[in-house]
Order: structure tokens, then sequence, then C-alpha cells
């Protein structure tokens, strides 16, 4: 049956060049992943005090940020397939560097150089898929590369774990080299985003593109038709920013959103885990190494849940129902912490409701979080949009990781655990406040939305040119 006739069906090679794509969402996964396991071993090492470990672990974020800000000038000026590209060299080189460090020094630098990467890789890639897939699927694609964070943050624990007997830190660094050489390997088979494409005017390759991934050259020339409309107005991010109160609105919130993201506490525990588990009563570091396996694993079977919802029931709501989850989460947690854990039971009631922790947090912010802020910024100021939003992300991944370690030498347990509940209760306020829905919608129209002055959390909505809030926008 010809599958031009179901426009609600999608083409297989769609799928193919966004699971490429997302492949960058796995090395960064496992680089958040794997220094959870190793990070002991180092420190015994090297003999590091609770602040140098906070330093080993979020430099990699100083890089991040410091990639993510390059990121949008080299993802407008070389495409989005040549910056992915770099990003999987700079895996490469930053996992060899960690594996061969002798020193603390050397470690960081390597680790910087992973943080560049991943800067890279956190910013291009949901920016590439949210040009490649097609509206209906778009928030699913983005989705995919969440889950592939998931998946990478899994395969960590697991290397971690069966090289943890040995002490094997290095090798826990280093086998990170070869998924790297495959994503480098991959991303050559990528075809350009069309939309990076008609910004360039080579509007014949960009149909091209199109009608490899689309159903039919009907439905490929009417995407490309609305996107020759859209990028009339060429990238001028930073003049944007400073004479456009609306773009300027977008990006905030942006910004916003990965604090949001960052701040639910689930960064301390890919980081951290066997150190939380050590809290929770577990002594040993087979048990330890385990319990953060178990969690990785919650972390990957939780993010499917989005995938199946974000196009369903929409964004908005699924934010609203994580952030609770983990608010309420957090609470029990620091009251059992408050309380002490003294058997068996207290232990795995712990790991119990730090495991619902995971599933709120893997259904809801951890990916569509990277899902809105790919979709609200206009075209004209995409990159830079993008841009800011990811460099937030990990600055604020940077405050967490130099702070945990410190909050609960300084204020404790259950107060570190309680501040994150409360910091998801403030989430929920600003997902209710600033929060659009986006579901369904082209990236177009929300544009158009924003561009004409509706609020924030209006802009993905179907309304007519003679609403209220449109007649009334300047």
């Amino acid at each position: 049956m010809n599958t031009a006739t179901h426009p609600t069906k999608t083409n297989r090679q769609t799928y193919l060049v966004c699971f490429l794509a997302a492949l960058a969402g796995l090395l960064f996964g496992l680089d958040m992943g794997v220094i959870a396991g190793a990070l002991p071993f180092i420190a015994h090492e090297f003999s590091l005090s609770s602040h140098h470990q906070e330093i080993v672990v979020s430099i990699m974020m100083f890089g991040a940020a410091l990639g993510a800000l390059c990121s949008g000038p080299m993802s407008s000026s070389l495409g989005r397939r040549k910056s992915l590209l770099l990003g999987a060299a700079l895996f490469v080189i930053g996992s060899v560097g960690c594996a061969l460090a002798h020193n603390m020094e050397i470690l960081s630098v390597s680790r910087f150089i992973l943080g560049l990467a991943v800067g890279v890789a956190s910013f291009t890639a949901p920016l590439y898929l949210s040009e490649i897939a097609p509206e209906r699927i778009r928030g699913s694609m983005i989705s995919l590369y969440q889950l592939m964070i998931t998946i990478g943050i899994l395969a960590a624990f697991l290397s971690d774990t069966a090289l943890s007997s040995g002490g094997h830190w290095r090798w826990m660094l280093g086998v990170i080299t070869f998924p790297a050489i495959i994503l480098f390997v991959g991303v050559l088979t990528l075809p350009e985003s069309p939309r990076w494409l008609a910004m360039k005017d080579r509007h014949e390759l960009a149909g091209k593109v199109l009608r490899l991934l689309r159903n039919s050259d009907k439905e490929a020339q009417q995407e490309l038709d609305q996107i020759r409309e859209s990028v009339m107005m060429k990238q001028r991010g930073w003049q944007l920013f400073r004479k456009n109160t609306h773009f300027r609105r977008s990006t905030y919130l942006g910004v916003l959103l990965q604090f949001m993201q960052q701040f639910t506490g689930m960064t301390v525990i890919m980081y951290y885990a066997p150190k939380i588990f050590e809290i929770a009563g577990f002594s040993t570091t087979k048990e330890q190494m385990w319990g953060t396996v178990i969690a990785g694993l919650t972390n990957v079977l939780a993010t499917f849940i989005a995938i199946g919802l974000v196009d369903k029931w929409g964004r908005k709501p699924i934010l609203k129902l994580g952030f609770s989850v983990m608010a309420v989460c957090m609470g029990i947690l620091g009251y059992m912490f408050y309380s002490g854990i003294t058997n068996p039971t207290e232990q795995y009631s712990a790991v119990i409701v730090l495991l619902i922790f995971i599933v709120g947090f893997a259904m809801s912010a951890g990916p569509l979080i990277w899902v809105l802020c790919s979709e609200i910024q206009p075209l004209a100021g995409r990159d830079f949009g993008v841009t800011c939003s990811t460099m937030a992300n990990w600055i604020a991944n940077m405050i967490i990781g130099a702070t945990f370690l410190t909050l609960i030498d300084t204020i404790g347990s259950p107060n570190t655990f309680w501040l994150y509940g409360v910091l998801n209760v403030v989430c929920i306020v600003l997902t209710i406040l600033f929060v659009p829905e986006t579901k369904n919608i082209s990236l177009e129209h929300i544009e158009r939305n924003l561009m004409r002055g509706e609020p924030l959390r209006h802009i993905g909505r179907q309304l007519s040119t003679n609403s209220p809030i449109a007649a009334t926008a300047k």
C-alpha cells in the first residue's frame, strides 16, 4: 500500500537518521554515569579530598557549558552534521586522555575535553532532531535522545560494576572510546538538516533530503515551502535578543527550563549514586554498585513512558506529574535520613522511594525539557536561544555537581534532600505559570504565536488571528 496515502505513518529512513543522531546521547550518558563508579577509586589513588572530588566531577560540566556556548555559532556556520562529527572526535580524545591520566591535573584536563564534547552534543543533537523529524513524532524523537542518555548511564554503571572488583578505573573511563568511534562513523552517513540547508540558500539539496525522509514528494514539498517562508529571516540571534522583547522571553524560558531540570536533584543521584546508597545504609562497594545499576535501569525503562506519552498527553501535564512525584520522594527521603535507617526494611524502603523519584524524572523533566527547549525558539534566533539554554543546563549541572558533597557535610543529608524537595515544588509553580503546551504544533506556528506577543504559556495554542490576545499584541 502506498505510504503517501497514510500521512500519519513515518518514513523508516527518518527513524534510522534520528537513531544515529541520538547516539550522541549515548556518549553523553556514558560520560555522566562513568564517574560515579570510578570516583571512589580515583579519590583513593590520587588522595583526593571531597572538594577535589567535586572538581573532578564538575570540571566536565564547565567544559560542557563552554562547548554549548561555542556550538551556536559553529552549528550555524558549519552545519549540524559537521558539529556532531567534531563532538564525536572530542569524545575520543577526552576518553583516551582520562584512561591514561597519571595525576589529577591531566585527568581534569581530559574531563574538560569530554565536557566540550558533551556540550557540543547536547546542543546539536536535539536541535538536529527537532529539524529532521516531522512534527507528529518530533517529541518522541527528541525523547529518543534522552533515552540514549539513560542507556549510556546504565551502560556506564554496568561497566563500572564489572570492573569495580579490581578497581580498574582507567578501563572504566577508557571504554568510552569505542562507542565514540562508532558515533563518528555513524554521523558520516547522516544528511544535513534541511532547515540549515535552506538557511544557506541550498533549497534544492534541502528538498532532496526531505524527499528522502518523508513519505511522498508532496509532503516533502509542503514542508520545504514552510521552511522557505520561515528562513526568510536569517539567523541573527544576538541582534534579535537585544532588540526583540519576545525573543528575550523565549530565551529566558529556555534558561529557566534547564535550571528546573537540574535542580530537581536527579543529577546528584547520577554522579554520586554510590555515596547516596552509602547514606542509605549499604556499606559494601558491591551493594553500592549494584544499587547504582538498578537506579540506571529504572532510568532507562521509565524514559519509555515519556517516549510513549509525550505526543499523546502533551508536555505540560507530564511535567507537572513528574515534578510532583519528585517533590514527594525527596521529602520522604529527607525524613527517612532524619529519622535514621537502622534495618534492612528501612534500607530497601529508601531504595524504593529513590527509584520512584527516578521514574518521576525520567518520564518528565529528563526528556521533555530538551523537547521544549528545541521547540520554543524562533528560527531567526534558534541557534542563539538553544545555545543559551544548553549552556544554562551545564552551568546548573556544574553548580549541583560542585556543591552536593559540601551540602551533605555542612547541612546534613536530611536538609539536603528536603531542599531539593522544595525546589521541585517551585518547579511545579513555574510550569503552571510559564511552560507552553507544544504537542502537535508546528515550529512555525509556535514562532508566530511568540512573536506576536502571546503569553509564554499560550504560544503552543492554535489561536486565530482574531483572538483577543492576538488583537492586543504589539
